[in-house]
């Protein structure tokens, strides 16, 4: 039986097309089936009820960690920041899951190079940043997330794996499969690239590394095939 692929996006009301460009670009190279659910706030304000902290750079930045109790704490699923592209078959991300582990991401050891990112957002800078971006979840062994937790705890106890009794159980994922553009140097073999400080449909990023690719990927979103005359 073939196994689909349960992916959740963090959505966000200011780059509403990153959400679409970046499912596109998941589907047209995908080899498995895949499900998509957008982690929008309008969507899960029953369940999501904590206020807005003013470092937020995203609508989805704590909203995330509701991906275990969205999934039942059955299975696996993915998490993916919306500003992202993929460049290759996400199968091969999905066969990476490792039951020895709770959660698996890229473990990223930088310091941001700006101060500032998209729409004149703080870049806040903190161990183990950008970690929480590309997050596979072992949903079972995920359970500490549940309601309370995620809308009680702290921003650093969620994005630092506090949840976890131990950094054991994070597994490590290659750093290609959460490229970081802009602070990491443009490289052909990354498969999951990560516009962290602005995606190319702001004007200042229009030029970035693989943001041609990114325009590609959405000229296929608003494609159809007209009538012949």
């Amino acid at each position: 039986m073939t196994q689909s692929a349960h992916i959740y996006i963090g959505f966000d009301s200011k780059e509403v097309v990153a959400y679409h460009v970046l499912c596109q670009s998941i589907l047209e190279k995908s080899s498995i089936p895949v499900s998509f659910t957008p982690i929008s706030l309008s969507n899960v304000e029953r369940i999501f009820t904590r206020e807005r902290n003013p470092l937020q750079s995203t609508e989805f930045s704590f909203s995330r960690f509701l991906v275990p109790y969205l999934s039942n704490y059955e299975g696996w699923s993915l998490f993916v920041d919306c500003d992202m592209l993929m460049r290759t078959d996400i199968a091969l991300l999905w066969e990476l899951r490792d039951e020895r582990y709770a959660a698996m991401c890229g473990k990223h050891n930088y310091v941001p190079k700006v101060e500032t990112k998209f729409l004149g957002q703080v870049q806040t800078k903190y161990e183990k940043k950008n970690w929480s971006s590309v997050i596979l979840f072992n949903n079972a062994k995920c359970r500490k997330l549940d309601l309370d937790y995620v809308n009680t705890a702290t921003g650093l106890e969620l994005h630092q794996f506090k949840w976890l009794d131990s950094d054991d159980l994070i597994g490590e994922l290659p750093a290609n499969w959460n490229w970081l553009v802009n602070e990491y140097e443009y490289s052909p073999d990354a498969k999951l690239v990560h516009f962290t400080d602005g995606g190319p449909y702001f004007d200042e990023y229009k030029n970035d590394d693989y943001a041609e690719e990114w325009f590609a990927a959405r000229d296929r979103v608003l494609h159809v095939t007209q009538r012949l005359s």
